[in-house]
Protein backbone atom coordinates (compact mmCIF):
# COMPACT_ATOMS: atom_id res chain seq x y z
CA UNK A 1 0.00 0.00 0.00
CA UNK A 2 1.28 3.52 -0.69
CA UNK A 3 2.54 5.42 2.30
CA UNK A 4 0.01 7.94 3.63
CA UNK A 5 0.65 11.51 2.60
CA UNK A 6 0.98 14.21 5.23
CA UNK A 7 0.65 17.99 4.88
CA UNK A 8 3.98 19.73 4.52
CA UNK A 9 5.22 21.45 7.63
CA UNK A 10 6.67 24.96 7.57
CA UNK A 11 10.15 23.44 7.75
CA UNK A 12 9.34 21.12 4.82
CA UNK A 13 8.24 24.08 2.71
CA UNK A 14 11.32 26.08 3.62
CA UNK A 15 13.61 23.19 2.65
CA UNK A 16 11.74 22.70 -0.63
CA UNK A 17 12.02 26.38 -1.53
CA UNK A 18 15.70 26.48 -0.60
CA UNK A 19 16.34 23.40 -2.76
CA UNK A 20 14.61 25.07 -5.71
CA UNK A 21 16.65 28.22 -5.24
CA UNK A 22 19.95 26.36 -5.04
CA UNK A 23 19.16 24.27 -8.11
CA UNK A 24 18.25 27.34 -10.11
CA UNK A 25 21.27 29.39 -9.10
CA UNK A 26 23.72 26.47 -9.40
CA UNK A 27 22.51 25.50 -12.87
CA UNK A 28 21.35 22.04 -11.76
CA UNK A 29 18.27 22.09 -13.98
CA UNK A 30 17.41 19.75 -16.84
CA UNK A 31 15.00 20.56 -19.65
CA UNK A 32 12.01 18.27 -20.14
CA UNK A 33 11.74 19.23 -23.82
CA UNK A 34 14.33 18.84 -26.59
CA UNK A 35 16.89 21.58 -27.11
CA UNK A 36 15.43 23.85 -29.83
CA UNK A 37 18.82 24.33 -31.49
CA UNK A 38 19.43 20.61 -32.05
CA UNK A 39 20.59 19.94 -35.60
CA UNK A 40 21.27 23.58 -36.44
CA UNK A 41 24.78 24.72 -37.43
CA UNK A 42 26.80 26.87 -35.04
CA UNK A 43 27.80 29.33 -37.72
CA UNK A 44 28.63 32.37 -35.59
CA UNK A 45 32.38 32.51 -36.12
CA UNK A 46 33.32 36.15 -35.54
CA UNK A 47 34.68 36.60 -32.01
CA UNK A 48 32.88 39.91 -31.42
CA UNK A 49 29.58 38.47 -32.63
CA UNK A 50 29.97 35.41 -30.42
CA UNK A 51 30.71 37.61 -27.42
CA UNK A 52 27.66 39.76 -28.10
CA UNK A 53 25.41 36.73 -28.60
CA UNK A 54 26.74 35.17 -25.39
CA UNK A 55 26.00 38.36 -23.45
CA UNK A 56 22.44 38.49 -24.81
CA UNK A 57 21.86 34.84 -23.90
CA UNK A 58 23.33 35.54 -20.44
CA UNK A 59 20.71 38.27 -20.06
CA UNK A 60 18.03 35.77 -21.09
CA UNK A 61 19.37 33.22 -18.60
CA UNK A 62 19.24 35.84 -15.83
CA UNK A 63 15.67 36.57 -16.84
CA UNK A 64 14.80 32.89 -16.52
CA UNK A 65 16.39 32.75 -13.06
CA UNK A 66 14.11 35.65 -12.14
CA UNK A 67 11.11 33.93 -13.76
CA UNK A 68 11.67 30.79 -11.70
CA UNK A 69 11.75 32.89 -8.55
CA UNK A 70 8.71 34.97 -9.50
CA UNK A 71 6.54 31.94 -10.25
CA UNK A 72 7.58 30.05 -7.13
CA UNK A 73 7.14 33.12 -4.95
CA UNK A 74 3.65 33.67 -6.37
CA UNK A 75 2.79 29.99 -5.95
CA UNK A 76 3.85 30.15 -2.31
CA UNK A 77 1.30 32.86 -1.49
CA UNK A 78 -1.46 31.97 -3.99
CA UNK A 79 -4.85 31.41 -2.37
CA UNK A 80 -6.41 29.21 -5.07
CA UNK A 81 -4.89 25.70 -5.37
CA UNK A 82 -5.73 25.65 -9.10
CA UNK A 83 -3.82 28.89 -9.63
CA UNK A 84 -0.92 27.52 -7.61
CA UNK A 85 -0.79 24.50 -9.92
CA UNK A 86 -0.88 26.71 -13.02
CA UNK A 87 1.98 28.84 -11.69
CA UNK A 88 4.10 25.78 -11.00
CA UNK A 89 3.32 24.39 -14.47
CA UNK A 90 4.50 27.66 -16.02
CA UNK A 91 7.64 27.47 -13.88
CA UNK A 92 8.39 24.08 -15.43
CA UNK A 93 8.40 25.71 -18.88
CA UNK A 94 10.76 28.32 -17.50
CA UNK A 95 13.04 25.52 -16.29
CA UNK A 96 13.38 24.42 -19.91
CA UNK A 97 14.26 27.99 -20.89
CA UNK A 98 16.79 28.18 -18.08
CA UNK A 99 18.56 25.00 -19.19
CA UNK A 100 18.49 26.00 -22.87
CA UNK A 101 19.96 29.45 -22.21
CA UNK A 102 22.71 28.05 -20.03
CA UNK A 103 23.62 25.48 -22.67
CA UNK A 104 23.79 28.14 -25.35
CA UNK A 105 25.88 30.48 -23.21
CA UNK A 106 28.36 27.62 -22.66
CA UNK A 107 28.40 26.79 -26.37
CA UNK A 108 29.38 30.39 -27.05
CA UNK A 109 32.29 30.08 -24.62
CA UNK A 110 30.93 32.28 -21.87
CA UNK A 111 29.31 32.09 -18.42
CA UNK A 112 26.01 32.88 -16.78
CA UNK A 113 25.49 35.97 -14.62
CA UNK A 114 27.55 36.21 -11.45
CA UNK A 115 24.57 37.90 -9.80
CA UNK A 116 22.12 35.00 -10.16
CA UNK A 117 21.59 34.71 -6.36
CA UNK A 118 20.58 38.38 -6.28
CA UNK A 119 18.20 37.97 -9.24
CA UNK A 120 16.57 34.98 -7.55
CA UNK A 121 16.22 36.50 -4.08
CA UNK A 122 14.82 39.79 -5.30
CA UNK A 123 12.39 38.20 -7.75
CA UNK A 124 11.17 35.65 -5.22
CA UNK A 125 10.31 38.44 -2.82
CA UNK A 126 8.48 40.38 -5.53
CA UNK A 127 6.57 37.23 -6.55
CA UNK A 128 5.49 36.47 -3.00
CA UNK A 129 4.29 40.06 -2.53
CA UNK A 130 2.35 39.88 -5.81
CA UNK A 131 0.66 36.73 -4.56
CA UNK A 132 -0.26 38.38 -1.28
CA UNK A 133 -2.01 41.16 -3.22
CA UNK A 134 -4.62 38.61 -4.33
CA UNK A 135 -4.96 36.02 -7.05
CA UNK A 136 -6.36 38.35 -9.73
CA UNK A 137 -3.58 40.87 -9.09
CA UNK A 138 -1.08 38.01 -9.19
CA UNK A 139 -2.44 36.88 -12.56
CA UNK A 140 -2.26 40.48 -13.77
CA UNK A 141 1.37 40.57 -12.70
CA UNK A 142 2.06 37.42 -14.74
CA UNK A 143 0.29 38.84 -17.79
CA UNK A 144 2.21 42.13 -17.65
CA UNK A 145 5.54 40.44 -16.93
CA UNK A 146 5.14 38.11 -19.89
CA UNK A 147 4.02 40.94 -22.17
CA UNK A 148 7.22 42.82 -21.36
CA UNK A 149 9.32 39.65 -21.75
CA UNK A 150 7.87 39.02 -25.22
CA UNK A 151 8.89 42.57 -26.21
CA UNK A 152 12.34 42.04 -24.71
CA UNK A 153 12.86 38.79 -26.64
CA UNK A 154 11.71 40.48 -29.84
CA UNK A 155 14.45 43.08 -29.35
CA UNK A 156 16.98 40.26 -28.94
CA UNK A 157 15.83 38.66 -32.18
CA UNK A 158 16.61 41.97 -33.88
CA UNK A 159 19.95 42.32 -32.08
CA UNK A 160 21.41 38.82 -32.34
CA UNK A 161 23.98 38.25 -35.11
CA UNK A 162 22.10 37.35 -38.28
CA UNK A 163 23.97 34.06 -38.67
CA UNK A 164 23.36 32.87 -35.08
CA UNK A 165 20.53 30.51 -35.96
CA UNK A 166 20.97 28.43 -32.80
CA UNK A 167 20.37 31.33 -30.41
CA UNK A 168 17.52 32.58 -32.58
CA UNK A 169 15.68 29.27 -32.49
CA UNK A 170 15.94 29.15 -28.69
CA UNK A 171 14.69 32.73 -28.30
CA UNK A 172 11.79 32.08 -30.70
CA UNK A 173 10.62 29.08 -28.68
CA UNK A 174 10.94 31.03 -25.45
CA UNK A 175 8.95 33.90 -26.93
CA UNK A 176 6.15 31.53 -27.96
CA UNK A 177 5.97 30.02 -24.46
CA UNK A 178 6.00 33.42 -22.74
CA UNK A 179 3.20 34.73 -24.96
CA UNK A 180 1.13 31.67 -24.04
CA UNK A 181 1.73 32.19 -20.31
CA UNK A 182 0.67 35.82 -20.55
CA UNK A 183 -2.42 34.98 -22.59
CA UNK A 184 -3.49 32.28 -20.14
CA UNK A 185 -3.04 34.63 -17.17
CA UNK A 186 -5.15 37.30 -18.86
CA UNK A 187 -7.88 34.83 -19.79
CA UNK A 188 -7.92 33.51 -16.21
CA UNK A 189 -8.98 36.94 -14.95
CA UNK A 190 -5.75 38.85 -14.43
CA UNK A 191 -6.29 42.49 -13.62
CA UNK A 192 -4.53 45.24 -15.52
CA UNK A 193 -1.85 46.70 -13.28
CA UNK A 194 -1.62 50.46 -12.58
CA UNK A 195 0.57 52.45 -14.96
CA UNK A 196 3.05 53.24 -12.17
CA UNK A 197 3.58 49.53 -11.39
CA UNK A 198 4.00 48.67 -15.07
CA UNK A 199 6.58 51.43 -15.40
CA UNK A 200 8.51 50.27 -12.34
CA UNK A 201 8.55 46.72 -13.71
CA UNK A 202 9.95 47.96 -17.02
CA UNK A 203 12.69 50.06 -15.36
CA UNK A 204 13.66 47.17 -13.08
CA UNK A 205 13.96 44.89 -16.11
CA UNK A 206 16.13 47.44 -17.91
CA UNK A 207 18.50 47.70 -14.95
CA UNK A 208 18.75 43.93 -14.75
CA UNK A 209 19.38 43.67 -18.50
CA UNK A 210 22.20 46.22 -18.47
CA UNK A 211 23.82 44.59 -15.45
CA UNK A 212 23.51 40.96 -16.59
CA UNK A 213 24.90 41.83 -20.03
CA UNK A 214 28.25 42.43 -18.34
CA UNK A 215 28.07 40.54 -15.09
Amino acid sequence: MPAPSHPLTLADRAIRELDRALRTVAGANEASRPYPANGLPDSTGDAADRGHAAALMRVNHAGEVAAQALYHGQALTARDPELRGALLAAARDETDHLAWCEQRVRELGSRTSLLSPLWYAGSYTIGALAGLAGDRHSLGFVAETERQVVEHLESHLRDLPSDDVRSRRIVEQMQSDEARHGREAHEAGGRTLPTLIRGLMRETARLMTRTAYRW
